[in-house]
C-alpha cells in the first residue's frame, strides 16, 4: 500500500506530522499504550513505510479480486476519533486530490477539506475500504465523492447501462443533491452522472442509463425496479458508497441495499458513511467491508457550538397560533411534524395565519417536492413544514430556527432534526413545543439526547425566540390567504 511522501524527507516529515495527529487523538480517547500498535500501522500505512498487507493483483478501479486476499497481520483497524474544531488542517492537493480537481474546488470556493474529508480522503484515495462516522452536513459528499471520481476516471470505459460507480443514498432529496454537488466536479474529469429515483418516469432513467453513465447515484427501490426491467447492470461497478447508511436502516430499506450490494462484484472498493455506526449499519460493514479505515469525526448535533435548545410548554388549543408567532420571525424556519396530514395541514394553517409557509411529505410528487425545497432554499418562501423525511440530508444554509411542533419519538430523531441549524459554524435555534402531559417524556428525551433545555412557557401572540438573522418573509405577516406553496 502505498502513501504520500514515501521517501527521503518528505516521508520522515510526513511521519511526524501524522505521528503528532494520532497522539493528539488517541490521547483524548483515553490510554494511548494500549493503542499503540494500531497508531503504528496507521502511520506505517500513510507514510510510505511498508505495511504488514498482502496485496493481490488489482482489476478493474484498482478492485481486490477477493475479499481475503488484502489483511493486515494486526489485531484491529485503526480508528481516529477527534472534535471537528481540532482537526489539522491540510489542502486537498496535500491529501491526493489531482489539481484539476482542487481548481474546481477553488472556483467554487472550497479551499480547506472539511475534519471528516481531511481525515478520510487518503485512504479512499489509495484504494481502501473506509467507514466514517459524522453528523450530516459535515461534508460527507465531498469525503466519498471525490475519491468516487478520481478513480472511477482513471480505470475502465463508459458502457450502455453498466456503471462504474454507485451511490446509495435514502431520499430522493439527497439523490439529487449529491447529483448536483458532484456533476461539476465530474465534468472536469468527463464522466458522466446520473441519479435515479422514484416520482419521476422510469422510462426516461431507462433510456439514459442506456445511452451510457459512468457513476449511478440512486435509491434502493428504483434502483430495483431498473434492474428488474434490464435497463441497468451492478456488473461492472468497482466502487459502491452507502451514504446516511443508518438513516437507511431506519427507513427499512436494508433488504433492498443488501440484495443490491450482493448484485455487485466481490473485491471492490466500499466506502460507507454515516452520523451513527450501531445495529445492523454494523451487519453491513462486517458484511461488505474488507478490513475498512474506520474515522470518527462526531461532536453530536446536540452539541454543536452555537445551538440553543429551548421548550415551550403550550395547550393543545394555542399551539398552532404559537407556532405561527415563532416561524413568523425573520429569518428560515424549519418545522417538523409526525405525519404526512398534519405537515399540509398545518403550511395551511401558518399560511391563513400570514407566514408563508410550504410543505415537504411523501405524499408530494417529485417536482412538488422540488419546488418546495427550491423555495425554501432560495428563501422565497421562508418557512418549510416536514416530515422526518427532511431531517437527513437536506443541506440548506442558513435554517436560522428548528421548530419541533411534534416532538419526535427517539432521541436519535431530535439530533438529526435539530442539526438542520447551528451548520458550520453558525448559531441556531431548537425549540420543541410540548403539551403539559408530554412534558416528563420530552424531558427523559433531552436527557438522553444529552441536551440540557429549559423550560419556557410561550404564550400565544407573544412567544419570541432569541434574535435570529436572515431575510424577511416577503411582504411581512399579512393576516390573508396566500396560496401555499407544495402545500397539497
Amino acid at each position: 500500500m502505498t502513501g504520500r511522501g514515501t521517501d527521503g524527507q518528505g516521508g520522515q516529515r510526513e511521519l511526524a506530522r501524522l505521528s503528532a495527529i494520532l497522539d493528539r487523538t488517541l490521547s483524548s480517547e483515553g490510554d494511548l499504550s494500549s493503542r499503540s500498535s494500531q497508531a503504528t500501522y496507521f502511520v506505517r500505512t500513510h507514510a510510505g513505510f511498508p505495511a504488514q498487507v498482502v496485496r493481490a493483483p488489482s482489476g478493474p478501479c484498482g478492485a481486490r479480486p477477493h475479499r481475503t486476499e488484502c489483511r493486515p497481520h494486526l489485531p484491529a483497524t485503526p480508528i481516529t476519533s477527534s472534535p471537528a474544531p481540532t482537526a489539522p488542517e491540510s489542502s486537498f492537493a496535500e491529501l491526493g486530490v489531482p489539481s484539476s480537481l482542487t481548481a474546481a474546488l477553488a472556483a467554487g470556493g472550497i479551499t480547506t477539506p472539511r475534519p471528516i474529508q481531511a481525515r478520510t480522503l487518503p485512504d479512499a484515495l489509495a484504494g481502501r475500504d473506509v467507514l466514517g462516522r459524522a453528523e450530516t452536513g459535515s461534508g460527507k459528499t465531498l469525503a466519498f465523492g471525490l475519491p468516487l471520481l478520481v478513480r472511477t476516471a482513471g480505470h475502465g470505459r463508459r458502457l450502455a447501462g453498466q456503471p462504474r460507480g454507485l451511490v446509495l443514498v435514502p431520499t430522493r432529496e439527497l439523490a439529487d443533491q449529491v447529483h448536483a454537488e458532484l456533476v461539476p466536479l465530474a465534468n472536469v474529469l468527463g464522466l458522466r452522472l446520473l441519479a435515479v429515483y422514484g416520482g419521476v418516469p422510469l422510462h426516461r432513467q431507462a433510456q439514459q442509463l442506456r445511452r451510457g453513465t459512468d457513476v449511478v447515484v440512486a435509491t434502493p427501490g428504483r434502483l430495483q425496479d431498473l434492474l428488474r426491467q434490464g435497463a441497468c447492470s451492478l456488473d461492472a461497478v468497482a466502487i459502491a458508497v452507502l451514504d446516511e447508511a443508518d438513516h437507511m436502516a431506519d427507513m427499512g430499506f436494508l433488504p433492498a441495499v443488501t440484495a443490491l450490494l450482493d448484485r455487485v462484484p466481490a473485491g471492490g472498493q466500499r466506502l460507507l458513511f454515516s452520523a451513527t455506526l450501531d445495529g445492523q449499519v454494523d451487519t453491513l460493514v462486517r458484511r461488505y467491508l474488507t478490513d475498512p479505515v474506520r474515522h470518527t469525526v462526531a461532536p453530536s448535533a446536540a452539541g454543536t457550538a452555537g445551538m440553543d435548545h429551548q421548550v415551550r410548554t403550550v395547550e393543545a388549543t394555542d399551539k398552532v397560533a404559537v407556532a405561527a408567532e415563532l416561524a413568523g420571525r425573520p429569518g428560515r424556519t424549519l418545522v417538523f411534524v409526525r405525519t404526512k396530514h398534519r405537515a399540509a395541514r398545518l403550511a395551511r394553517q401558518l399560511d391563513q395565519a400570514g407566514v408563508r409557509a410550504g410543505a415537504l411529505h411523501g405524499n408530494l410528487a417529485q417536482p412538488a417536492r422540488t419546488r418546495a425545497l427550491a423555495a425554501f432554499a432560495a428563501g422565497t418562501v421562508p418557512v418549510l413544514v416536514a416530515t422526518d423525511i427532511a431531517a437527513r440530508g437536506i443541506h440548506v444554509d442558513g435554517i436560522d430556527l428548528v421548530l419541533h411542533f411534534d416532538p419526535p419519538a427517539e432521541p436519535k430523531a431530535y439530533l438529526h432534526r435539530s442539526g438542520r441549524t447551528a451548520r458550520s459554524g453558525a448559531a441556531g435555534t431548537v425549540i420543541t413545543l410540548v403539551l403539559p402531559e408530554q412534558a416528563t417524556d420530552v424531558a427523559k428525551l433531552h436527557r438522553r439526547a444529552g441536551v440540557g433545555a429549559p423550560a419556557l412557557a410561550a404564550e400565544p401572540t407573544t412567544a419570541r425566540p432569541p434574535a435570529r438573522t436572515g431575510p424577511r418573509p416577503p411582504g411581512g405577516r399579512r393576516r390573508r390567504r396566500r396560496p401555499a406553496i407544495a402545500s397539497g
